[in-house]
């Protein structure tokens, strides 16, 4: 991690500690402003976490809370009911993705190259407030990563790979696109598995011991503590088993993505690279478990768009119990 900011470790360590703060500056902010809250984001080189609010006394219960109030339009209630109309609708196909931008108080319809018009026509039919939806063209469709290829992680029914996610009691979590229940892996087989819609899956290790740990592909690995979500612009890396670790920050969440396969909505938005063989791999920020690598567009070459399901939906869902160390 210190590698990818530029920095010593003690400048990483550093970093951690702001994002534990600002984790629980998050929670007490969204408490206090309650449906004024608009959301929050981090400026990690000034060591500053801004919250958008809709009023002024939600501004100054965001100062008390240790926060740098931004006055804006849309409450974040608010741009969740536009991203879950977009979601109900018939989406066009030159529409890949959409994602809610905290920091521009807007949602952000992603557009393919030469599909302006007819998404300018789809947001138009959405009646939404002047503003709240923005258009963002030249997207590349995103795909998931699940690849036909042999290598470190774990091998679907002896045909295609992906990576492990996080440990938890009794096998680990990953993406739900990399296979079906019933489906064999190299340690156990899916229990649980869902996508499109959600891409969160669970194996089951019965034979094998899950540890919780992260391999950093610099001959460690990091030990998990915990899964308190960060906040935008928080710093997060990612570790899969094409592309081993790389980092970026956190974009947004509660993304809606359009796969070949299908939809999925509640995603985590980051600008983390990653490839096909990266799937179900984790993301962490600091030594909290965030994700599991879901799909995306671009490349570790050139950069790109990465969007990675919540871990804590995946383990609320079926009940499992994140391993630490």
């Amino acid at each position: 991690m210190a590698a990818d900011l530029g920095t010593d470790t003690a400048g990483a360590q550093d970093v951690l500690r702001f994002q534990a703060d600002a984790a629980a500056t998050t929670d007490d902010v969204e408490a206090v402003a309650g449906e004024a809250y608009a959301g929050t984001w981090l400026d990690e080189s000034t060591r500053t976490v801004y919250a958008a609010v809709t009023t002024d006394a939600a501004s100054a219960a965001a100062v008390d809370a240790g926060a740098v109030p931004v006055e804006v339009e849309h409450s974040l209630t608010d741009l969740e009911a536009i991203a879950a109309q977009i979601e109900a609708s018939p989406v066009p196909d030159v529409i890949p993705s959409w994602w809610i931008d905290v920091e521009a108080n807007d949602v952000v319809v992603d557009v393919v190259a030469g599909g302006d018009q007819i998404a300018s026509d789809f947001v138009a039919s959405l009646g939404a407030p002047a503003g709240a939806v923005r258009l963002d063209t030249g997207a590349e469709a995103p795909e998931t990563f699940a690849t036909i290829r042999g290598g470190m992680s774990y091998i679907i029914n002896n045909q295609s790979r992906c990576s492990v996610g996080f440990a938890v009691q009794g096998g680990f979590v990953t993406a739900g696109h990399c296979g079906v229940t019933g489906d064999s892996t190299t340690y156990g087989s899916f229990r649980g598995s869902s996508f499109p819609g959600n891409d969160y899956a669970w194996v089951a290790t019965p034979n094998h011991t899950p540890v919780g740990q992260v391999m950093d592909y610099a001959g460690g690995a990091v030990a998990v503590k915990g899964s308190t979500q960060a906040a935008v612009g928080a710093t997060v890396c990612r570790s899969g088993s094409t592309t081993g670790w790389h980092c970026g920050q956190i974009q947004g969440f509660n993304s809606t993505v359009r796969y070949a396969e299908g939809s999925v909505s509640g995603l985590i938005r980051t600008n983390v690279c990653a490839e096909p063989g990266d799937s179900g791999g984790s993301l962490l920020a600091g030594n909290q478990a965030q994700g599991v690598t879901s799909g995306g567009s671009g490349d570790c070459t050139s950069g790109g768009t990465t969007y990675f399901q919540p871990v804590n939906e995946i383990l609320q869902t079926y009940g499992l119990r994140l391993l630490t160390s």
